[in-house]
């Protein structure tokens, strides 16, 4: 794309902005489901605060709030919140599904003291058992809970899957970006249960962590991954300014107007960000000036786990943080 093009473009948009072309399809993150004895009031009081904590981990982007004041007492009259919730038998024993309403548990965030960076996106699994065989929704459902636990959501790849595990571990953009247009994220696991253990390796915004764990059982091994998917992503996208940070953002990749515009309304969108102006650019890239509840690594961090850009970007002198647009 040609620097004239880009500042055409830019002159424009400053009178109409487009919204973001992808839609959200993952379940609501104001639902969880949560395993209870039976359908007594004291087990339906104890799993609505159990279920409110994970919607709070989540609504906050993944802070942990439990030591915030007010939040215990809020715990206590989860059920004031509930919108509905509904009993079912599963697998493992009986369930109860409970929907929050959403108005209320934002405003319940926000009286916590919490300057949320957004919803975290989901995490897709791909996890191999010891024969080879990809582990479905049931057979994951122990990494799931964990997770789940600590206000992180998965989501599970389709019937037809014909992913690439080995360009998704080599962080190949276009294959990131086939997952970002399907499953609407840029966070994957990947895993292979072996004998007594199993490899691990979290992508996260185009950048790739990978560890080890040994256990004596698969569902052993599968809680131990989802608390150490939940630590390394929290590590990274969890962070919290002391105030409002400002610097300057490069994205490259950019290939159309409409990529441009697209853009833009995802840095718009984004709650963290308070203002963006385009300070210039070059070829398929565009240097932006960019204010922020977050350091600008931090919104970098935040902005490539919702798959839309990599933290792969080609470095800019001017810029504070490089991302790369992905198609």
């Amino acid at each position: 794309m040609r620097l004239s093009r880009l500042l055409i473009v830019t002159l424009l948009l400053g009178f109409a902005l487009l919204p973001s072309l992808h839609a959200q399809t993952e379940s609501s993150p104001y639902s969880v489901t949560v395993p209870v004895v039976d359908t007594s009031g004291a087990q339906r009081d104890q799993a609505f605060a159990t279920a409110l904590g994970q919607v709070l981990t989540r609504i906050a982007g993944g802070q942990d709030l439990r030591s915030n004041a007010g939040y215990a007492d809020a715990l206590g009259k989860a059920g004031s919140m509930v919108q509905k919730f509904q009993y079912q038998r599963a697998a493992t024993g009986l369930t109860v599904a409970v929907d929050f309403e959403p108005g209320s548990v934002r405003r319940l965030v926000s009286k916590l003291g919490v300057a949320s960076s957004g919803i975290k996106p989901p995490v897709l699994l791909l996890v191999h058992g010891a024969d080879g065989g990809l582990l479905d929704q049931s057979a994951l459902a122990s990494l799931a809970s964990a997770a789940a636990a600590r206000g992180t959501n998965v989501v599970y790849p389709a019937t037809d899957n014909t992913l690439d595990t080995a360009k998704i571990g080599a962080v190949d953009p276009a294959t990131l970006a086939a997952i970002n247009q399907q499953y609407h994220t840029g966070l994957v696991l990947l895993g292979k249960l072996h004998a007594g253990g199993a490899d691990w390796t979290l992508i996260s915004g185009g950048q790739a962590q990978g560890w080890s764990d040994q256990g004596a059982t698969a569902d052993a091994l599968l809680v131990a991954a989802g608390n150490s998917m939940v630590d390394r992503i929290g590590k990274q996208l969890n962070v919290v300014g002391a105030g409002v940070s400002e610097g300057k953002l490069w994205v490259s990749g950019l290939d159309s107007a409409m990529d441009f515009a697209n853009l833009l309304a995802t840095l718009r969108a984004d709650p963290s960000v308070r203002q963006v102006a385009t300070l210039g650019a070059q070829n398929d890239g565009v240097l932006l000036y960019v204010k922020a509840a977050l350091p600008l690594s931090g919104l970098a961090a935040n902005l490539a786990a919702s798959g839309r850009m990599l933290l792969q970007g080609e470095p800019h002198q001017d810029a504070d943080a490089n991302l790369r647009w992905v198609h």
